[in-house]
């Protein structure tokens, strides 16, 4: 696709998409009852290089690994190599959307990228499980913080969610939440750092609930990590209806620590932040040293 002024942000509409897709097609290719595949992890997202206005943006997936309920894909977007992203797609009933099926197994190419698959899939099983249980806490805006504290740069958005934001069944698109993270980040890393940023790597976002027509989500974030040259930032997503009275709010994306031991455990984020950044650095030096 040629990419237009209004498609700001749409690399991670593109990824939702195309890894939906993948996933689905094999998971109908049996004679079984129908299903559509949904987003509940990326697993890490780096971007290489910006994507201007009337650049060709080519998306090309492979599916990687299966387990018994869920797909993972591997996302890359051409244009000068800009983007590479690793989704983790789940496919649910179309009669039923709460249902899970299961996954019919995938021929690999060779031992090694299945041996490899179950090792990540493994890994981020354990992750999506240690944010779920992590889902409680709220994000409270404090009154006139101190500058460049983690207070001061937290921001939050309210998105009443309507029939454009939605796929079929109603519920959100799940790249419509990405981008309202990224606007939300966007805006931290800007009032911190007093300068414009563009997103670098994204670590992983986990999908706990699907969001439906009509709820308001509420994004909001916090700092984690600051290097001398980018910040890494922690963005919750919590919705609840507005029609109706008895669905308490929920959290649908992330996790937030514990706010009774507010000030340990934000040393501890800032030291896996540090671990997080040195790992991407080394990554990043690697994809630009000239290659033989």
């Amino acid at each position: 696709m040629i990419m237009r002024p209004d498609d700001a942000s749409v690399a991670r509409n593109m990824i939702e998409e195309v890894g939906a897709i993948i996933s689905t097609w094999p998971c109908n290719s049996q004679n079984r009852d129908h299903c559509v595949a949904t987003l509940a992890r990326v697993q890490h997202t780096d971007f290489l290089w910006p994507m201007c206005i009337r650049e060709v943006a080519h998306i090309s997936t492979l599916i990687t690994y299966t387990s018994k309920h869920s797909v993972e894909v591997q996302v890359n977007v051409m244009s000068e190599n800009i983007l590479t992203a690793t989704l983790w797609c789940v496919p649910l009933l179309l009669k039923n959307m709460d249902k899970v099926l299961e996954v019919p197994p995938v021929v690999y190419s060779w031992q090694e990228q299945e041996e490899e698959g179950q090792k990540q899939y493994k890994t981020q099983k354990l992750e999506r499980m240690e944010t779920k249980w992590r889902n409680q806490d709220v994000v409270q805006p404090v009154l006139n913080p101190e500058p460049n504290t983690v207070s001061y740069s937290q921001s939050s958005l309210i998105h009443l969610v309507g029939p454009s934001d939605c796929i079929l069944h109603s519920f959100v698109h799940e790249g419509v939440t990405m981008k309202l993270t990224d606007e939300v980040a966007g805006i931290m890393a800007a009032r911190h750092c007093k300068t414009n940023l563009v997103i670098a790597s994204v670590n992983a976002i986990n999908f706990h609930d699907k969001i439906r027509k009509g709820c308001i989500k509420t994004i909001s974030g916090h700092m984690a990590f600051t290097s001398n040259k980018s910040v890494e930032i922690e963005v919750l997503v919590d919705a609840n209806s507005v029609a109706d009275s008895s669905q308490k709010r929920y959290r649908a994306a992330r996790a937030k620590l514990s706010q009774k031991k507010k000030k340990r455990e934000r040393e501890k984020r800032f030291e896996e932040g540090k671990g997080r950044y040195l790992q991407m650095k080394a990554k990043w030096q690697g994809h630009m040293e000239p290659q033989p």
